[in-house]
């Protein structure tokens, strides 16, 4: 196992302990905020203090302290003195101005000086909700964090911002689900598509954990960062502003539109077409379409209009249009999408089917969501599965056939009530999906884990998707014992307990008769 990275995971728990007192009575939706702008806010700082520093180090290049190209040449951005947390830490009072005062003016002087942070930072902390003493405290707290690692703090930054995010996903239930996806269930989409190089777009984007997953990977596979180009897109404001911030503190630059907005009635990229999108949309959401929508008939519905009380098949659509000419999409879906007949749902699935969108399928073990129970599956589509060269590999022509996989027993509990898929786990999957996708793969059918199915072979099932109806059991190990043999021994096992049995009632009945309770 590759030994624990300095910095990474021990102060991650105490960390969110001792922030999560200032919440008190404080909604967690609502104080998601206020403690991740403060994380933004101190990494930000210390980042710019750090680069300062290394032109101060310097006699012959000191001056370049104060100008901004220093800054900006390595995606830093531009702290005035009065926001520096040094600054805000030794001002750490209740009184005034309070701690929370001084922050708001930071926030606010940060966005004037950084465009592209216009509008995205909180800005409320001299509230009175909001107790101005332990906010105080949290100040003094956090500035004892040095987020110092071989990429200039991003790394322990960003495990600390994902930690606390599935804090508050666990905190605020079914709502956090709205910007948190499971760390392996995005991992596991990453490493199935392979995102090295070109657009890539997520509809429904939340916090923004598709983008630095992608770009993790490109990197672990020495890729560049410009090998992509990211899209994104977020209805809900608070949860937009959240996913700028989650990007800016790894210095990826993403176009999350110009504002956050409804992507089925605002659509903020209506002529991107994607390499790779990955998405996690809000399950069976029935609170999709509006009174007085304009989308009946809409460009995307190209295989059927979706009934307005689920936006499944809305997402499927609107994934598949945006797809380049050579695009796959892998995305989250609820179970039910792999088999509903509601609504017309089974017959928009037929016809994609019938029109070989479907890639590949991977039923999910349950309990991977802390926000959910719903059941979930990946689905995986494609424009074009016909042979070809994608990411310098040969692909075999799929035209025809779907891969099913069916992962239900995969993962180990990671809590009492909280599942996670295993690096192994992610592996195996990935393996098999890429073995039988690529033209080099050794790819063999597995019983009761993967198969490989013609259309004809699904519309025998009436074109359901579910993957248990086509991989068939696991076989079983044979322990090379004869018939006659095991059944000898398990009878003379089972006579011996029969036998050890009749001891021990005779015994309990002697115990009962000295207590005057014998029969």
């Amino acid at each position: 196992m590759e030994p624990e990275k300095p910095n990474s995971r021990a102060f991650e728990a105490p960390l969110w302990a001792a922030a999560d007192k200032l919440r008190g009575n404080m909604d967690a939706a609502e104080y998601k905020h206020v403690a991740l702008g403060l994380i933004f806010l101190k990494y930000i700082s210390d980042r710019f203090n750090e680069r300062r520093n290394e032109a101060l180090a310097d006699p012959d290049s000191d001056f370049l302290a104060d100008e901004r190209d220093w800054y900006s040449a390595e995606s830093v951005f531009w702290v005035p003195e009065h926001a520096r947390w040094e600054y805000l830490k030794e001002n750490a009072t209740s009184v005034k101005p309070t701690i929370g005062e001084l922050i708001d003016t930071a926030m606010l002087a940060i966005e004037v000086e950084n465009p592209t942070l216009k509008g995205v930072l909180t800005k409320n902390y001299a509230r009175p909700e909001l107790d101005q003493t332990k906010l105080a405290e949290v100040v003094k707290l956090f500035s004892d964090l040095a987020f110092r690692d071989e990429h200039h703090g991003q790394d322990v930054l960003g495990r600390v911002y994902e930690y606390f995010l599935g804090q508050f996903a666990i905190a605020e239930g079914k709502r956090g689900g709205q910007y948190y996806t499971a760390g392996c269930v995005v991992r596991l989409l990453v490493a199935m598509i392979e995102p090295f190089k070109g657009r890539v777009y997520d509809p429904c984007c939340g916090s923004g954990g598709m983008f630095v997953q992608s770009e993790q990977f490109i990197e672990a596979h020495e890729g560049g960062r410009n090998d992509i180009s990211i899209y994104g897109q977020e209805s809900n404001p608070t949860t937009w502003r959240l996913a700028k911030m989650n990007l800016a503190i790894r210095g990826i630059e993403a176009n999350l539109g110009s504002k956050w907005a409804d992507t089925f009635h605002e659509d903020m990229h209506p002529s991107l077409k994607a390499d790779y999108i990955l998405a996690n949309p809000p399950f069976n959401d029935s609170d999709w379409r509006r009174e007085k929508d304009n989308l009946q008939g809409d460009v995307r519905w190209q295989y059927g209009t979706p009934p307005s009380g689920n936006a499944n098949f809305a997402w499927i659509q609107h994934i598949y249009h945006h797809l380049a000419p050579h695009g796959i999409a892998g995305f989250v879906l609820a179970n039910g999408s792999l088999s509903s007949q509601q609504s017309g749902e089974g017959e928009i699935r037929q016809r994609l089917i019938e029109k070989d969108v479907i890639d590949c399928i991977v039923a999910l073990p349950g309990q991977l969501f802390s926000t959910t129970q719903i059941p979930v599956c990946l689905w995986f589509v494609a424009r074009d599965k016909s042979n070809g060269i994608v990411r310098d590999k040969k692909l075999r022509d799929r035209r025809g056939d779907v891969l099913f996989i069916d992962a239900r027993n995969l993962g180990m509990m990671k809590t009492r009530t909280l599942k996670e898929l295993t690096d192994n786990d992610i592996e195996t999957i990935a393996d098999t999906y890429h073995a039988w996708r690529e033209k080099n793969g050794k790819y063999e059918d597995v019983p009761g884990f993967a198969k490989s199915v013609k259309i004809e072979g699904i519309a025998a099932k009436r074109f359901a998707l579910t993957p248990g109806l086509y991989v068939g059991q696991a076989e079983r190990m044979e322990d090379g014992e004869p018939f006659s043999d095991k059944m000898a021994r398990l009878t003379a096992s089972l006579k011996s307990q029969m036998d050890r049995g009749s001891v021990l009632d005779l015994e309990i009945r002697r115990q009962l008769q000295k207590v005057g309770y014998g029969w």
